[in-house]
């Protein structure tokens, strides 16, 4: 948590992720479709009406880990090297979340993880929701990339399909992790995927 935030938003922050945890706890226990928001909010000794504040939807709350990555490769690309172009940091960055077995990637073989993701592609409703969190994230991107790409649709169709590209990505990792092969086992092949992809998209977008 940011030093520098002020005592009301590291409060707001510390009750997002209390409801959110709590709200997580109880999905994974129950299945999602069998907690009420009702129950979310008594375990995390909130409101109802304080939740919707901070949780517009009841998807939202199994899904704001991904919402802190919205704007990540925004974040990214705006943030590069001088001389580095746009793929070459968003590339960077993926291999370095490889490394680091960033769940986000796919790559990660933690029990909680695990967990977390088969409530995630087992909910047709959270998989829907996703769909939405990336579409913001493709918007974000854009706006990043319009800066380097003057015309803004070359910009939206190359931030759509660098987003497609590293979801099916992290969808083949988490694929291959649930079927009972280990992070180390895919690591390398993870790489080799995450190449690939990287230079095809230079191919078409460069």
């Amino acid at each position: 948590m940011s030093t520098s935030m002020g005592l009301r938003e590291r409060k707001k922050l510390l009750t997002y992720r209390a409801i959110s945890d709590a709200a997580i706890a109880l999905f994974l226990e129950k299945g999602f479709d069998r907690v009420s928001v009702a129950e979310v909010a008594a375990a995390a000794d909130v409101s109802k009406p304080t939740l919707f504040r901070y949780f517009p939807a009841k998807e939202d709350l199994a899904l704001h880990r991904f919402a802190d990555h919205e704007d990540e490769a925004a974040r990214v690309v705006a943030a590069r090297p001088a001389g580095v172009s746009p793929l070459d940091a968003l590339h960077r960055h993926f291999l370095d979340g490889l490394e680091r077995r960033d769940p986000v990637t796919g790559l990660n073989d933690h029990a909680a993880v695990l967990a977390y993701h088969r409530l995630l592609y087992g909910t047709p409703s959270l998989v829907a929701r996703l769909y939405a969190y990336q579409g913001r994230s493709e918007e974000a991107l854009a706006q990043s990339l319009a800066e380097a790409r003057p015309d803004g649709l070359g910009a939206r169709l190359a931030a759509g399909q660098i987003v497609a590209a590293q979801r099916i990505l992290a969808e083949e990792n988490w694929r291959r992790i649930a079927a009972g092969e280990s992070a180390d086992d895919v690591h390398q092949d993870a790489v080799t995927a995450a190449d690939l992809a990287f230079a095809q998209l230079r191919g078409g977008l460069e």
